[in-house]
């Protein structure tokens, strides 16, 4: 029997979805972008906590911001909104989050399905199942427009 996590978490590594704009690429089942692929969910993975929240001079923030993660290492991004207003998390290249920010401003209510991201509500909780196949730096970001400019990014070390 299946619980909703496995479910869900199937669901997520399986996902075959095209991205939008240029720089994104497809997450088709097990193929891999520049930087990972979509965890999998019968495998163990180190557990990262992360908290979305906005702060009372308007920044908004991610904490921890600034993470190191072993190549070849799966990781379960246990995320949670501790914030009044949506938030998401984007796991890609500085380069990908800058031009999807771009994209973000035209269709700012654009949903994500893809295994490298996610959008919670205020109070809401969510993960999300990444192997990180490549070592360097990455981004992870909000970008809802405005809020990586608020200060909501991040950077995963890979080494």
């Amino acid at each position: 029997m299946r619980t909703a996590f496995s479910v869900a978490a199937i669901v997520i590594a399986g996902a075959a979805v095209a991205l939008t704009g240029p720089s994104r690429p497809a997450y088709p089942h097990g193929e891999e972008a520049g930087f990972g692929v979509p965890g999998d969910p019968s495998k163990a993975a180190h557990v990262v906590r992360l908290t979305m929240r906005e702060t009372t001079d308007g920044h908004m923030l991610f904490a921890p911001s600034d993470l190191t993660i072993r190549r070849g290492e799966q990781v379960r991004f246990i995320i949670e909104n501790k914030g009044a207003l949506d938030h998401e998390l984007v796991i890609d290249t500085v380069r990908g989050n800058q031009q999807h920010a771009i994209e973000m401003q035209k269709n700012p209510d654009m949903q994500h399905d893809d295994p490298n991201a996610i959008r919670l509500a205020p109070t809401a909780r969510g993960e999300i199942l990444w192997r990180f196949t490549e070592a360097g730096t990455f981004d992870f970001s909000c970008l809802i427009p405005g809020h990586r400019e608020a200060g909501m990014h991040g950077t995963v070390r890979v080494r």
